[in-house]
């Protein structure tokens, strides 16, 4: 528990158990509920969705806010849920306005943003903002960190800076804005500048403008008290042309205050122990279920029961992730004694060609276009190595994943995936998978028959599996990190060291 319970409102465009898209509803839905179970008292602020309708959880009204916008005040209500947290709880509230969010998606229909993105998006910063009002004001409930996410509430810290500094109920509150992709900036029109409410003077190179565009991303990163990310690689991978997005300029320009800590995974949904979409379950201790494992995933996908190594990716099948790179090396994978599974939907020219190819090695390899939550949890249980070549990767689930389950992980040296994977060059019992260095479809494949070699020394390989599966990955570790960062800026203190 920590020593200082503090007020923290986390803000956040998407959570579980409430509307997911991507990575960021995961994060959004669990390290609130661990900052909580350090004794922090924690409002997590969502969107009102429809698909907050399908989620099997009840809200109470707390109040209604006049919510300013460029055409006027709009009467707003704001609804609560309780999501229990060991002891204690972890209140959920929401931002009702049917005009933005009762839609069919959260940023988009069938693929298409939708038009008015950025009013929606205003609109919900603004709205954050008569909440901490609201709390100070009707509560008595001082928020010391407001914690952003994203593009969709960047505006949040802006305001506070701007056009809301003069306003006491409102000041106080130390901004944390958390980068979770830094490709994903919130650009629009230039022309569609004023439906932020914020003067002209800050749609400059200085401020929001970016050639010529508004960048939501950019003014978060520039009036946020501090900046985080996802992993300590990525928090330094930003700071450069390649993956900085064109924003490498102002994180340099923001360097002495941005961290990099890692994500966790839920350890309860990801584990062996317990997993009941596995066929058997099994223990960093007892791993006998794992072979059992194999053997029907081996099944599952008509392949021969074999003690050869199987390999296993879950994707999205884009270049992004490096997928066009496995589908080069399949021919001479083939080739070696082993067999690959594969599952993912994405690009439609890398889905043709997968089909292509399974269909010439069908008794070496796997394919299921699409995506199927219980067979993601067997491949993870059955497959004996991970391929996770993503060109960049701000951190990573799926090798986290592979840890817990005694998948060792083959990935490429970027972002999270260097930092929670540690290669065979280190010190032995640390070692937990291997990196691909280069870009390149030669250097994937050297490093799959280096994983090959080793796994026919089983005592080395026994010693990957256990170093893996012993590896802390929960969100405690991510909490505590944020745990000291929010007590340092309310102290006033420099916030230290990436994590």
């Amino acid at each position: 528990m920590t020593q200082d319970p503090l007020n923290l409102l986390v803000v956040s465009s998407e959570a579980v158990p409430y509307a997911k898209t991507g990575g960021l509803a995961d994060v959004a839905g669990a390290l609130p509920l661990e900052l909580a179970k350090l004794g922090h008292d924690v409002i997590l602020l969502l969107p009102h969705y429809r698909c907050l309708g399908e989620s099997c959880r009840s809200f109470r009204p707390v109040c209604r806010l006049n919510v300013p916008t460029p055409l006027g005040a709009v009467d707003t209500l704001i609804e609560e849920d309780i999501l229990s947290v060991g002891e204690g709880n972890c209140r959920v509230w929401t931002i009702r306005n049917e005009a933005f969010f009762d839609r069919p998606g959260l940023y988009q229909d069938r693929g298409t943003d939708y038009p008015d993105n950025l009013d929606r998006f205003s609109f919900f910063c603004r709205a954050t903002i008569e909440v901490i009002a609201y709390l100070r004001t009707a509560c008595r409930w001082n928020t010391h960190i407001l914690h952003l996410h994203d593009w969709q509430t960047a505006l949040c810290a802006v305001y506070l800076k701007t056009v809301c500094h003069d306003r006491p109920e409102v000041q106080g509150a130390h901004t944390v804005f958390t980068l979770h992709n830094v490709g994903y900036q919130g650009l629009f029109p230039g022309e569609q500048f004023e439906k932020t409410g914020l003067p002209l003077s800050l749609f400059t190179p200085t401020g929001l403008e970016y050639y010529g565009k508004v960048n939501l991303l950019k003014g978060g990163i520039i009036f946020a008290d501090y900046v985080t990310t996802v992993s300590p690689t990525y928090a330094r991978e930003i700071l450069t042309p390649e993956f900085g997005f064109g924003l490498e300029g102002v994180l340099r320009n923001r360097a002495d205050s941005l961290l990099g800590v890692l994500n966790g995974i839920d350890i309860d949904r990801w584990n062996p122990e317990t997993d009941s979409y596995l066929p058997a379950q099994y223990s960093a201790a007892n791993r006998s279920g794992k072979q059992r494992c194999k053997q029907a995933l081996q099944r599952e996908f008509n392949l021969p029961e074999s003690s050869s190594p199987l390999l296993g990716v879950i994707a999205r099948l884009t270049s992004q992730k490096g997928l066009d790179l496995v589908a080069a090396i399949i021919p001479q994978l083939m080739a070696m004694d082993l067999q690959l599974v594969i599952l993912g939907t994405g690009e439609p020219e890398l889905e043709a060609k997968f089909q292509v190819l399974q269909a010439r090695f069908p008794h070496r390899m796997g394919l299921r276009i699409g995506f199927d939550e219980g067979l993601a949890h067997r491949i993870e249980g059955g497959a004996d190595i991970f391929l996770m070549p993503s060109r960049y990767e701000p951190c990573g689930l799926s090798q986290l994943y592979s840890l817990r389950y005694g998948t060792v992980p083959i990935v490429k040296k970027t972002g999270g995936l260097a930092d929670t994977v540690f290669p065979l060059t280190v010190q032995a019992g640390r070692a937990t998978g291997f990196h691909v260095e280069e870009d390149t479809a030669e250097a994937l494949l050297s490093v799959v028959r280096q994983a090959v070699a080793v796994y026919q020394d089983r005592s080395v390989w026994d010693q990957l599996i256990e170093a893996g599966m012993t590896t802390d990955v929960s969100w405690a570790r991510s909490a505590n990190a944020y745990d000291r960062l929010f007590l340092s800026l309310v102290r006033g203190e420099q916030p230290n060291g990436s994590s």
